[in-house]
């Protein structure tokens, strides 16, 4: 699947949405260890709406970011991320219920 489906699957567009395909998920609050874990296609699961997130993203590859519980995005993060071709996405769901949405959906389950 590609991250262009995410929308299907609940997830709500904060911008543009480049296509990347979707290997898995990945879910982590915390910069430096998301850095060195989440990898190429992931969709990465968090509540950290900051530039530093889309950085991370880059570097990683990852296929997208969902923001969870109804966290927002700061608009430098907006901004960067349709700069560096980083799909922004949000939902209302818990990290690991969105995982499992995600997780389904790919057959992981």
């Amino acid at each position: 699947m590609t991250n262009l489906e995410l929308e299907n699957l609940g997830f709500v567009p904060a911008g543009p949405v480049p296509e990347h395909e979707v290997t898995g998920g990945f879910c982590c609050d915390l910069l430096s260890w998301a850095m060195s874990r989440c990898t190429e296609g992931r969709v990465w699961f968090t509540v950290m709406g900051n530039i530093n997130t889309v950085a991370v993203a880059s570097l990683a590859d990852a296929a997208a970011v969902v923001l969870c519980q109804e966290a927002a995005w700061m608009p430098d993060a907006l901004e960067r991320a349709a700069q560096q071709g980083v799909a922004l996405f949000t939902t209302d769901l818990p990290a690991y219920e969105a995982a499992l949405v995600l997780a389904r959906k790919l057959g992981q389950l």
